[in-house]
């Protein structure tokens, strides 16, 4: 597996889902192409009509406390912890720096890019780092897009050392077993929370935030009114209650991951790290498998900082399609 240096330096802010680029420079429509190049679930929660009031309306406060409610029994979090709905876990990235002391920022790299940038945005010091140290300490657990994992021991020793640690679970819904929201509550622990990502419905912009109850009122009064629309509020209350599709998605998503992982290894390729919506792979030539793919419509997510990696989400039906174009290659 590829090491990486204690500090790694790199472009800032290059993300996948970027398809209209893909497009500009390969040809096709939207409808033509398979994107690979996030980690979304292929098989998007299956919505009933919502209520046209969701759409006509403003965003109802009992709905939204009914919203908070269901997400707390689904992530358990305790009774005593704050938890906000915001417009997508990205959001709350953004947000975050705004309520916290201008403090040193250790983050557990590589990873999400949006972290670093936001943090220097905001004035603060955000370093890259294998292993997190100092005051305020960032994990994505597990992370994007290594599949790294971090276990609640290490975190909880961060924590007992007197640092605050911040651990974005964008895609701990499908290993639920790595969250640690059963300790949000717990001074200087600040946990977020994607929706879109597992229920396949990230065009509604859903996501969490998790903690002490006094900071959580204080990152809410960053957005004001209404910051969550209807329409999400209405789907996070079905998807978050319906556990039978909870269960039963997390079965599959594995067994679809398992199946991407050996499709890719029978290429050549080494893996360097999978989650249940994504695996990540080493590949001599993953420039020109990258563009070999876009030829045929097929999106996948490379990374500056490692020109040999090559980032796939699941194909869901298109498993063929996919298993075609490599044979291709």
């Amino acid at each position: 597996m590829q090491s990486f240096p204690a500090t790694v330096q790199r472009p800032a802010r290059d993300h996948g889902g970027n398809l209209s680029a893909a497009i500009a420079q390969y040809g096709g429509t939207m409808e033509g192409w398979l994107d690979l190049s996030t980690g979304i679930n292929p098989h998007a929660y299956p919505l009933g009509p919502l209520p046209a009031r969701a759409f006509s309306a403003l965003p109802d406060a009992g709905r939204l406390a009914a919203l908070c409610a269901v997400a707390r029994k689904a992530y358990g979090v305790p009774d005593a912890a704050g938890i906000l709905p915001a417009p997508g876990a990205q959001a709350l990235i953004e947000a975050l720096p705004k309520v916290l002391a201008r403090l040193p920022v250790s983050i557990a790299s590589p990873t999400y890019n949006e972290h670093a940038a936001c943090f220097r945005a905001h004035g603060f010091e955000a370093e890259e780092t294998t292993t997190p140290t100092g005051p305020i300490r960032l994990v994505v657990n597990p992370n994007n897009p290594d599949g790294r994992c971090w276990g609640r021991e290490v975190l909880q020793s961060w924590l007992d050392e007197g640092a605050i640690v911040i651990v974005d679970e964008s895609f701990a819904d499908a290993e639920p077993g790595l969250s640690l929201a059963d300790l949000a509550g717990q001074e200087r622990l600040i946990i977020l929370r994607s929706f879109g990502k597992f229920y396949g419905l990230a065009g509604l912009r859903l996501g969490f935030a998790l903690g002490e109850a006094g900071l959580i009122e204080r990152l809410g009064r960053t957005f004001g009114l209404w910051a969550v629309s209807g329409p999400a509020i209405e789907a996070g209350i079905a998807a978050l209650a319906d556990t039978a599709w909870q269960a039963e998605m997390q079965a599959r998503l594995a067994d679809e991951a398992q199946a991407l992982h050996d499709l890719l290894i029978s290429t050549g390729a080494e893996c360097i790290g999978q989650t249940p919506l994504f695996v990540t792979v080493a590949h001599d030539r993953a420039a020109a498998l990258h563009k070999h793919l876009a030829h045929q419509h097929i999106w996948t997510r490379v990374f500056p900082y490692a020109p040999n990696w090559l980032r796939l989400g699941l194909p869901g039906n298109a498993q063929g399609r996919l298993a075609a174009a490599l044979a291709s290659f």
